[in-house]
């Protein structure tokens, strides 16, 4: 397997999933249509699938134009996003299954950032693309679940091999690692992954993809249940004058998640 980002939009990223054996491709996230439909041509490659995230439309915004310029492409997503994802022909549950050419993934349902969230699990490849949920040191905003829900979301997430690539939606890494700072001050993974990434984005390299270790060693919304973090997280909470017990881990999570929302640094 062979996997081509593709910056679009913003901070975006789109993927290109190549099975080497077949030169088929899938596409994951086309947020928008004429970089993806370029990286295609460029990379000489024949797409047979649209592999959704979510069904925000900085991550689908592009599957009208991508289907123009490439009719008859499978669009998936999951069941809950059978109506809010432009061109959809087949809806997965969690742990289904899709493929392109020899290259298998398996379905991860992530509610949290939205209720219809799901990650493309290749095992055999050592790959996770998690749109949304889980991100460079960070996670993504509780639009449409519960703090509980992307806890356990992101907790399966980060049981998966520690050597998986981790493939995100957006290029928060620099900006997410500052505020796991902030959380974890005495933390030297955090620093050198920090240095490391603002050292990336200078010379114009993307961050991604990461690992499952280094999301089990710098990012604070998988650490729940490290003392350094529920200790920030009591802190945090007590200036708000309100009661955290640091044990819970879904509390102190949800703790986390709100600081980072009013994060400034």
């Amino acid at each position: 397997m062979r996997v081509v980002p593709i910056a679009n939009l913003k901070d975006n990223y789109a993927y290109l999933v190549v099975c080497e054996h077949s030169g088929q491709a899938a596409i994951v996230d086309p947020g928008e249509a004429e970089p993806v439909v370029e990286a295609i041509r460029r990379e000489g490659v024949t797409p047979i699938a649209i592999w959704a995230t979510h069904h925000h439309g900085d991550h689908v915004g592009g599957n009208p134009g991508v289907l123009a310029a490439f009719p008859g492409l499978a669009v998936i997503a999951h069941e809950h996003d059978h109506d809010r994802v432009p061109g959809v022909t087949q809806t997965v549950g969690d742990a289904a299954e899709v493929q392109v050419g020899s290259c298998r993934a398996r379905i991860i349902h992530n509610p949290g950032h939205t209720l219809g969230a799901i990650s493309y699990w290749l095992e055999a490849d050592d790959a996770v693309f998690t749109g949304d949920t889980l991100f460079g040191a960070g996670c993504g905003r509780l639009f449409e679940g519960t703090a509980a829900m992307m806890h356990t979301s992101l907790t399966r997430l980060a049981a998966l091999p520690p050597a998986t690539r981790v493939y995100f939606g957006h290029e928060y890494t620099v900006s997410n690692l500052a505020f796991a700072q902030a959380v974890e001050p005495d933390n030297p993974d955090v620093a050198a992954r920090l240095a490391d990434a603002r050292a990336r984005r200078d010379r114009g390299v993307p961050t991604t993809p990461s690992t499952i270790a280094d999301e089990q060693a710098t990012n604070p919304f998988v650490r729940s249940k490290v003392a350094a973090v529920a200790a920030a997280a009591v802190a945090t909470e007590r200036a708000a004058d309100r009661a955290l017990d640091p044990g819970d881990e879904v509390a102190v999570f949800a703790a986390i998640r709100r600081w980072k929302d009013g994060f400034k640094g």
